[in-house]
């Protein structure tokens, strides 16, 4: 196995957090998360008739959805040119001519992407975490800064999947057609078709086996890991009764969700070497 310049890696991690800084990308998404959390966790009773800030199993149940959308959503746009846009401008080359390796580069610009999604992520939350801890104290904020960790996770295994997408395809128009059908599929379709083979089997579909299904999909890993942090989401969402008490653990989400990062960052790397 080769030896990793760090030193490259993180020079080009360096230049691709600050293109991404220059260009006031990561302010944007902050902004979002930050407009959007502050909207959900105030006015996400309206139609029960109340307004403010309720419980912190109120606020992170409101908050799930809005990560499941977005987030998948903005990785996929960050990353989806990551290399085919560097080979359509002609500058891959130049770049692969540099005493660097595709290994070394292929880290530099995923681990630059990741800084930029996950300082959005934490900052556009953060507003949304100093409220919460005013309101409940510490308790509130463990809960939350665990959920934060989690919306970060499934950005970067969305970004693991951009990137490979655009190291497998060879146009830059294509790479964005993939990544907007991945994100309809993970996010929209996956879910409506088990739903659909499950109440058209009468329920007999799957049987628990349905549940292990749902780790094919880092959305809906993010959304047990976050169901079951707390109990009065568990009954919120009725899924006591679908997902086994074996996935209930923290640490095993957690890593399937780390799994959702490192397997296509590590197809990525070999298909980019060949």
């Amino acid at each position: 196995m080769q030896n990793l310049e760090w030193r490259q890696i993180a020079t080009l991690t360096g230049k691709e957090f600050r293109d991404r800084m220059r260009n006031r990308w990561v302010l944007a998404v902050a902004l979002v998360f930050t407009v959007f959390s502050l909207v959900i966790t105030y006015f996400g009773g309206a139609q029960q008739g109340q307004v403010g800030l309720r419980s912190i199993e109120f606020t992170i149940a409101s908050l799930v959805s809005l990560v499941i959308y977005l987030i998948p959503l903005i990785a996929l746009l960050l990353g989806f040119d990551a290399i085919v846009g560097e080979r359509e401008r002609g500058s891959l080359d130049l770049l692969l001519s540099l005493p660097i390796t595709r290994l070394e580069l292929l880290l530099g610009k995923y681990l630059g992407l990741a800084a930029a999604l996950t300082l959005s992520t934490v900052v556009g939350f953060a507003l949304d975490a100093v409220l919460l801890f005013r309101q409940f104290g510490m308790a509130g904020l463990y809960h939350y800064v665990g959920f934060m960790l989690s919306s970060v996770l499934l950005g970067l295994a969305f970004l693991s999947l951009a990137l490979l997408l655009s190291v497998v395809s060879h146009e830059r128009t294509r790479a964005s057609g993939l990544a907007i059908a991945l994100w309809f599929g993970f996010v929209l379709v996956f879910d409506l078709l088990l739903l659909g083979l499950l109440v058209a089997s009468g329920g007999e579909f799957g049987g628990q086996m349905l549940a292990y299904i749902l780790l094919l999909n880092p959305a809906d890993i993010f959304r047990i890991l976050n169901v079951f942090s707390l109990d009065q989401m568990r009954s919120l969402y009725g899924l006591t009764s679908i997902v086994p008490p074996a996935l209930a653990n923290p640490w095993l989400m957690g890593g399937a969700m780390v799994a959702w990062i490192t397997a296509p960052l590590a197809i990525a790397t070999w298909r980019f070497r060949t």
